[in-house]
């Protein structure tokens, strides 16, 4: 499963302003339902409760705030690069600036933990995170 197969071009947004977690994840709602047709409330209570259960936050600036809807045909990726990191009480308490969003249908089951670890394993790869952190564009940030 590649990443570009999750997250398509017009779903990453290069420059995300917020303050706080909460606002982050309310405007990856916001984002996400003007793609996808999903309330952006049901999007926000979903990831909002996964969050509560732990941070999903995975350490070196990156998390991957998920929730499976009912109301989504497949897997789905949103990726954000914030302008200035937000604290999202990681495992390494350091503050977060790298974001995949991924909501997946209710049943997807082993297949929402493969695009989770793929996410994961893309992004534990120092030369590839320096490489989005500084890519100039949306097109450049796909590649990657």
């Amino acid at each position: 499963m590649a990443l570009g197969d999750l997250v398509s071009v017009n779903a990453i947004f290069p420059a995300v302003k917020a303050n706080s977690k909460k606002q982050l994840l309310q405007l990856l709602a916001e984002k996400a339902a003007g793609l996808t047709g999903i309330p952006e409330r049901e999007i926000f209570d979903t990831i909002l409760q996964r969050e509560r259960l732990g941070s999903t936050g995975a350490g070196n600036g990156l998390a991957i705030p998920h929730g499976k809807l009912r109301s989504i045909g497949r897997i789905t990726g949103f990726f954000a690069r914030l302008e200035t990191p937000v604290d999202f009480e990681a495992i390494d308490d350091q503050p977060v600036d790298l974001v995949f969003l991924l909501l997946a249908p209710e049943g997807a089951g082993a297949d929402h933990l493969k695009a989770l670890s793929r996410i994961a394993r893309v992004m534990r790869d120092p030369d590839t995170v320096a490489k989005i952190r500084g890519a100039a564009d949306v097109e450049a940030i796909h590649a990657l």
